[in-house]
């Protein structure tokens, strides 16, 4: 066997080991969820019950008070002859109001317990002990680059982390940092003339821009030209050994020329994208500005430290505008 194949097939092993991880992680935290979810429907359930008995309760004590007052002319025999009745039904609906009362702290304990298990300490405690990130977790939150969309699909499941309140999944920060450095050291394997970056959302465009300025690399920006790499009739034909898109769905059509030529494709994936054709993969939020640039901001820097570029890298606020303005999430 060769060293290539064998290569391939550790790759695919920890890519496999990788994915089954990422499942196990999403249906322990959507059983918790669940969990939490039936004890909280049946404390709520118990506590109208309880309520409901306090009520009845009230209102046996309500009427016994009034039937006392209209009553006074009744014999003593009669008296002493009804009293035992309803001291033994109040006794019986305290009884039942105890009960009710015990089981309802009972569930309410139960569901405190699940609210307080920490599933981002226990699944994902290398998310907070990971200290040497390309830059602070803060400014990764500060840029948005965790924040996906409603829609997940099968192929990037294994890089969401959970989904928030308002439906939309939120990525493994740590995981990002990770996939942004192996991103960046994929690229540094091609020369800036055999590489070209493709990016049509206008989001990234001035990041896009700052990129291609600084490493060399070719960029495409708003339109990519049908053809360029595979009609050798056009006169701006020409070829290439990496094609860099910024969103498979939006620069399908560069996907295509590079699947259909056997070219090499590195993408940003957003968490409603799909990976078909695509060989490297860095996973985050590629709809904003905010977060393509500080991806586009890592990948420069390190490209131009690992190719010894004579480029001087600037501060990521030429990447992002306005972001000193920015306040990361609480």
């Amino acid at each position: 066997m060769s060293v290539k194949m064998a290569t391939k097939k550790k790759e695919s092993a920890i890519e496999k080991a990788e994915k089954a991880v990422g499942d196990i992680a999403e249906k322990v935290i959507e059983s918790a969820e669940n969990v939490a979810e039936n004890l909280e429907s049946a404390a709520k359930k118990i506590a109208k019950k309880v309520k409901a008995a306090v009520e009845t309760v009230d209102a046996l004590v309500e009427d016994g008070a009034n039937n006392s007052g209209k009553k006074k002319h009744v014999d003593k025999g009669a008296e002493n002859k009804s009293e035992p009745k309803s001291e033994t039904l109040a006794d019986e609906k305290k009884a039942k109001l105890a009960k009710l009362l015990e089981k309802a702290k009972k569930l309410e304990s139960a569901v405190e317990d699940v609210k307080d298990i920490d599933m981002k300490s226990k699944l994902k405690n290398e998310e907070t002990e990971k200290s040497d990130t390309l830059v602070p977790m803060e400014d990764y939150l500060k840029a948005s680059i965790h924040l996906g969309t409603r829609v997940i699909t099968p192929d990037m499941r294994k890089y969401v982390y959970r989904r928030r309140a308002d439906g939309l999944a939120v990525f493994n920060t740590a995981l990002l940092d990770d996939k942004i450095r192996e991103g960046a050291e994929y690229l540094t394997k091609f020369a800036p003339q055999d590489v070209i970056i493709v990016c049509k959302r206008e989001a990234g465009w001035h990041a896009v821009k700052k990129f291609s300025e600084i490493t060399g690399i070719r960029s495409f920006l708003k339109k990519y030209p049908a053809g360029i790499l595979t009609n050798t009739n056009l006169d701006n034909f020409f070829e290439t050994q990496l094609i860099f898109i910024c969103d498979p769905w939006l620069d399908k059509n560069a996907l295509h020329d590079a699947n259909r030529i056997g070219i090499p494709v590195l993408s940003v994936c957003d968490t409603n994208n799909f990976t078909a054709g695509i060989g490297k993969i860095i996973p985050g939020n590629n709809k904003s500005a905010k977060s393509l640039g500080i991806v586009f901001y890592l990948l420069t820097k390190i490209y131009v430290e690992a190719r010894k570029l004579d480029k001087t890298v600037p501060p990521i606020q030429d990447f992002i505008e306005g972001w000193d303005d920015l306040v990361p999430p609480k």
